[in-house]
């Protein structure tokens, strides 16, 4: 079940930063948006590229920022991979991955502070086990709301004037949403965390290594789960808010 409900919480991670990048987009431009999540571009650019060489696949129009209006970050993925299926799958895997490592180094270098107010009252964890009930899912939502809550609480009591506080909490911000699949292999970013949470899944029966580094990796999963989900929560209710005074600015 453990590795049932990893699989699950990275594909929350991949729609949730899907979202919040489209809500972002259509509140302010999108240029803007792709101009502010810089730092996360470049890790899943880097991971993008590095699954095409790994694939054996040239690397071909790729920039950090596109010439057009949007500005989205470009890079040619081939209709037909090298390596059918796999090579797919590992281009769309290295982006999340890349992501995922620099949020680990970001969370142990800067984060400590933040992280350890908010993990105080128990409530970062995300379950380790998918529900199989109507009230388990109930049990699920509620567990969401405590893990945003407990990391609001964390960054709130934290030394918000901090430079490393702030540093981190942007950064935290551009890694997670550039957990966003690119453009061309949202398939491929999907069967890639399908795919590992079934390796995962395998390997943990041959080896103990890979159970416990499923365990190790919980904290800062359930950090950028609970950050995604702030975000759209967040995002949401500003771009409800927003339409109402467009459209209460319409009618007079």
């Amino acid at each position: 079940m453990l590795y049932a409900a990893f699989t699950f919480w990275l594909l929350v991670i991949i729609f949730a930063a899907w979202g919040v990048h489209h809500l972002w987009s259509a509140l302010i431009k999108p240029r803007v948006v792709n101009g502010l999540l810089l730092p996360g571009t470049l890790v899943a650019q880097l991971g993008h590229v590095l699954g095409l060489l790994i694939t054996g696949n040239p690397v071909q129009n790729t920039s950090l920022m596109g010439d057009d209006e949007k500005g989205e970050p470009q890079s040619d993925t081939p209709d037909n991979t090298r390596i059918p299926v796999v090579g797919g799958i590992v281009v769309g895997l290295l982006p999340l991955a890349a992501c995922a490592a620099c949020l680990y180094l970001v969370a142990h270098f800067w984060g400590g502070p933040v992280l350890s107010r908010a993990a105080a009252g128990g409530g970062l964890s995300l379950p380790q086990a998918p529900p199989t009930t109507l009230a388990g899912v109930w049990e699920l939502l509620r567990s969401g709301i405590t893990l945003v809550e407990a990391l609001l609480n964390g960054i709130l009591g934290s030394n918000l004037m901090q430079w490393t506080t702030v540093l981190f909490l942007y950064l935290s911000i551009c890694l997670t949403v550039r957990m966003t699949p690119f453009a061309g292999n949202r398939r491929g970013a999907i069967g890639a965390i399908l795919l590992t949470g079934l390796a995962v899944g395998v390997l943990s029966t041959l080896t103990p290594v890979v159970h416990n580094f499923v365990l190790s990796s919980w904290p800062i999963l359930s950090f950028a789960v609970g950050m995604l989900l702030f975000l759209l929560l967040l995002s949401l209710v500003v771009s409800g808010l927003v339409g109402l005074v467009r459209i209460m600015a319409r009618n007079g």
